[in-house]
This record gives C-alpha cells, sequence and structure tokens, in this order.
C-alpha cells in the first residue's frame, strides 16, 4: 500500500479541495471505504484461499467472464501500468541525489506520438524511447522480477525488510506532527495550533455554488482520487492466498490490521503536513516553502516539511526514504500480481504456460510476462495517462466483488466461512454506494481519465469469448486426435 502517493497527492488534493478541513475529509473518506473493503474481503479470502485472489471471488461469484475481465484490466492497465509508475517514482527520486537519472537523459528517442483528440478529450502527446531515468525504471523492475523467481520466501524477505523501513518513514513524519502539537499545548496556545494548521476549515467549495450536500461532496468524491491511489493494493495480499500459511486466519487478520495502521499513519502524516505547511493560500512575502502543501516544489510535499524542519539535508534523507518506500511498494505488486495471470491460465484463460511453476514453486512465466510489459510501458510513456484512470477502473471491480459477496451468501450458503464479514450486510452497501457516487462524479467532471478506462474493460468482452472459442476448438481437436495417438 505504501508507495510514493502519500509523499506527493496531498498537494494536488488540497489544491482541489481549497480547505484543510477538506483535505482531511477526503482521507478520512478514504480511510472509511478502504477498511470496509478490508473487512468485507476478509470474507471472501479466508472462504476462497486460492491465487489469484480478487480474480477467484469474482469468478466463482459472478461468473468467469468477470473473472477474466479483472485479469484482462489489471495485465494491460491496473498492476502493471502501476508498476511502471512507480519505477518511473523510484527513478525521479534518485535523480535528486543522482542527477544522470533523467527525463531529459536520453540514450534513444523513437519519436513524439500524438496528442490524439477523442470525444471524452485528449491522449497524449507520449514521448517514446529510452532515457536514463526509465532505464533506471526498467533496471529496479528486472532486479525485483527476478528475486521473485526464486519463491515466495525470497519475495516476503523483501518485502519485509522494506516494509519495516518504509512504515518507519511515515511514522517519523507522524511524529513530527505529534511534537509540534504537543508544544503548541505546553505553550497554551493549541486553539492557535488548531486554527494555524487551518484544521478547524471545512468551508462548502465552490464559493457560492450550489448547496454544501452536492458541492462540497461531489468535490470531495472527485478529489479522492489521489488518495485511493495511494491506499490502494490493499487486497493484494490475497493474490498470494495459496501460498500463505493458516489463510483461513492470517488472511482475514492481514487485510484488516494492515489497512488500519496504513489508514491511521496515512491520517497523521497529513496532519503534519498541514502543521508544517499550514497556510492554504499565497501571501505576499512568504517563501515558496512556507505558502501551503499546494505550492510544494514538483508535489514533494514530505521533502518539502522535512525541508522546513531540518533543512536541505532533511531533504534528501526524506528522498531516500521515498526510494525505499517506492522499491518496497514495486516489490509487493509484483509480486502478488503474478498470481492472476497465474489463475487465468490455470482456467484455460490465458497461455497454459504462464500457470506453471518453477523449482522454487514461484510462477515464473506470469512474473516475466509482467516484467515484459511493465518495462514496455516504462519506455512508452503511456503510464502516466493511464494512471490517470486506473482508480476508476479499480473502483469497478471493487464495486463487482463486494456485490459478489451478497450473490455467494444466497447462491452458495453452505460455503465454509472461517471468518464473516463484519457489518455485513449494511457496510459492504455503504462501499458500494460510496464508489458508485466517485464513479459517476468522475465521469461527470474528469471524462478523459475514466472513458479509457470504461473502453478498455469492456475490450475484454471479445476477447473473452475469442479466447473461449479458440480454448474450445482446441479441446475438440485434442479429443478427435487422441484415438488415433
Amino acid at each position: 500500500m505504501i508507495g510514493s502517493g502519500i509523499f506527493i497527492v496531498s498537494a494536488d488534493i488540497a489544491r482541489q479541495v481549497q480547505s484543510p478541513g477538506l483535505l482531511l475529509a477526503v482521507w478520512v473518506a478514504t480511510g472509511v471505504m478502504t477498511m470496509i473493503g478490508a473487512l468485507s474481503y476478509g470474507e471472501l479470502a479466508a472462504a476462497m484461499p486460492k491465487a489469484g485472489g480478487q480474480y477467484v471471488y469474482l469468478r466463482e461469484s459472478l461468473g468467469p467472464l468477470w473473472g477474466f475481465l479483472y485479469g484482462w484490466t489489471m495485465l494491460l492497465v491496473i498492476q502493471t501500468a502501476t508498476i511502471a509508475a512507480v519505477a518511473i517514482a523510484f527513478a525521479k527520486f534518485t535523480g535528486v541525489i543522482l542527477p544522470f537519472f533523467s527525463a531529459q537523459g536520453w540514450i534513444w528517442k523513437f519519436g513524439t506520438f500524438g496528442p490524439w483528440t477523442f470525444w471524452f478529450g485528449a491522449l497524449g502527446p507520449y514521448n517514446v524511447g529510452l532515457n536514463t531515468q526509465n532505464l533506471l525504471a526498467i533496471a529496479s523492475i528486472i532486479l525485483l522480477t527476478w528475486l521473485n523467481t526464486h519463491g515466495l520466501r525470497v519475495g516476503s524477505i523483501v518485502q519485509n525488510v522494506f516494509t519495516v523501513a518504509k512504515t518507519g518513514s511515515l511514522a517519523a513524519l507522524a511524529a513530527l506532527g505529534a511534537f509540534f502539537a504537543t508544544e503548541a499545548a505546553r505553550s497554551g496556545n493549541f486553539t492557535g495550533f488548531w486554527r494555524n494548521a487551518g484544521l478547524h476549515t471545512m468551508h462548502a467549495y465552490p464559493p457560492g455554488q450550489g448547496t454544501w450536500m452536492i458541492g462540497t461532496i461531489s468535490l470531495v468524491a472527485v478529489a479522492m482520487v489521489g488518495s485511493l491511489f495511494s491506499s490502494d493494493a490493499w487486497n493484494n495480499i490475497t493474490f498470494t492466498a495459496a501460498e500463505v500459511k493458516n489463510p483461513s486466519r492470517n488472511l482475514p487478520l492481514s487485510l484488516v490490521m494492515g489497512s488500519g495502521l496504513v489508514t491511521g499513519l496515512y491520517l497523521l502524516v497529513n496532519f503534519t503536513y498541514l502543521r508544517v505547511l499550514p497556510l492554504m493560500g499565497d501571501p505576499a512575502g512568504l517563501t515558496p516553502l512556507a505558502r501551503g502543501i499546494q505550492f510544494a516544489a514538483q508535489d514533494r510535499v514530505a521533502t518539502s516539511v522535512a525541508e522546513v524542519v531540518f533543512g536541505p539535508a532533511g531533504a534528501v534523507v526524506m528522498a531516500v526514504a521515498i526510494l525505499i518506500s517506492g522499491f518496497g511498494c514495486n516489490n509487493g505488486l509484483i509480486l502478488s500480481g503474478a498470481r492472476i495471470y497465474y489463475a487465468m491460465a490455470k482456467d484455460g484463460l490465458f497461455f497454459k504456460w504462464v500457470g506453471k511453476v518453477n523449482k522454487h514453486h514461484a510462477p515464473a512465466a506470469a512474473l516475466v510476462i509482467q516484467g515484459v510489459w511493465c518495462s514496455v510501458l516504462c519506455l512508452s510513456g503511456t503510464y502516466g495517462q493511464l494512471l490517470d484512470f486506473l482508480i476508476f477502473a479499480v473502483l469497478i471491480f471493487y464495486i463487482l466483488t463486494l456485490g459478489g459477496l451478497y450473490v455467494l451468501r444466497v447462491k452458495r450458503p453452505e460455503m465454509a466461512r472461517p471468518y464473516r464479514a463484519f457489518g455485513y450486510p449494511v457496510l459492504p452497501l455503504i462501499y458500494i454506494a460510496m464508489a458508485v457516487f466517485i464513479e459517476v462524479q468522475l465521469l461527470r467532471y474528469k471524462p478523459q481519465y475514466t472513458w479509457p478506462g470504461l473502453i478498455i474493460v469492456i475490450l475484454g468482452v471479445p476477447v473473452y469469448w475469442i479466447w473461449k472459442w479458440r480454448a474450445g476448438s482446441g479441446s475438440r481437436d485434442g479429443e478427435a486426435g487422441e484415438p488415433a495417438a
């Protein structure tokens, strides 16, 4: 879950909501959705501890078509584009320390393509080629893919080491906020502290337009794209379910405890951002660092906070922490994502050779095909716009999966459920309602980002039927040839 997003996206959210109170409201709403999702997925994970996670839940509840569409979208957009983008972010922050790694350091440039205009907006332009920045990104993907071909034990060791490091960096940021709050309380100026941080401000926006219920809630919904992206991947542990010890107990625990820990840290970190970079305007005479969250250089809020508190050295230390965070995040994404394509292959919905494991019991072929496509996305430059509509595609399948929870309760009441979703049926319904509302608002206000994601999902339907037809033809050919053999 913890990648580079939490260190960056609050700047863009602040620019959209223009209110410290609404900034926190965005993160609280995201935390509520994440926790409800984790509590609900715990039932599915405990009942079906198989490789593929969400792919399996959709297949078993709604049918193989929906499972395929999820795997198709994960391979083409969601998982691979996220891996590519995180790898590029890793290379970008490396460039802060080693300027050699730069997007302008072209080794080979094939050309610039686009922009292309459609009814929903423009795509491009894309600078296609190899520069020192995406070369490092690809190298990091290759290294992590190779490590994960050595089995879940090696991948989990890498994950645990980097998880401790990146969680520690977030905890340090949260501690800064606690320190400033404590100092304000000791000085007897706690009220002034809250006002200085702007936490009393939760005004309707846009000012004078619509009502609070319509204008402000819609604004929060649209602004949640960044926070939802930062909190995503909470369900990735379910992809490796077949390799987890005592999955009926450990999967629900890891979902709830992991999501709860990260959600709490994210709220505390944003509290720190507001305390150290409190002003939401652009007052004259102030340095860029003192202006507020939305004015952080290149949206690097965390490094701006560290620079304010500790000086330039603090920014470098924070950049290193973000590098560690991004590297650890990608290890988890690479480790878990390949299990989806492995599960699809076992179901006959992907190349058969992808459904095999190597001597380390790792889905090596699935890891390689994932790594190759991620590397192509790094070269193409399309990963940036792919990320813009990631959340729309992600929420489609979260809605469907939680809907499948209700379907399974009716269709398969006899299924063993070592853990039952807390708050069922109310909490999953709340999640679905919130997610549908966000999807509608994104279609209204960000069509250029949402329609491409929806189109990619829909394109998976004919691909599914073509694959089924080819698989059926192959089976008939094999059956006809067996007697002669």
